[in-house]
């Protein structure tokens, strides 16, 4: 039994991106791999991934970890 969490692609148009995307459902069937759809996000411009974001603008950390950071009661002397 394979488990495979996370497949990410990144391309520079979204011809090259359905191209690649459908090499990858190949192989994998063709080695009786497959995915459930209801797991799959497809096409989005950002992503969270590892507890961050990555997008085209790069990688940026979540707002919520953030948001706990300053949030911490600031140190007394």
């Amino acid at each position: 039994m394979v488990f495979v969490n996370n497949i990410l692609v990144e391309t520079e148009t979204k011809e090259k991106y359905n191209k690649i995307i459908e090499e990858i459902l190949r192989r994998l069937e063709e080695n009786d791999l497959y995915i459930k759809p209801e797991k799959c996000v497809w096409k989005v411009r950002k992503i969270g991934f590892l507890e961050v974001i990555t997008g085209p603008d790069g990688i940026e950390i979540k707002k919520e970890k953030i948001d706990r950071v300053l949030s911490w009661p600031k140190p007394r002397m």
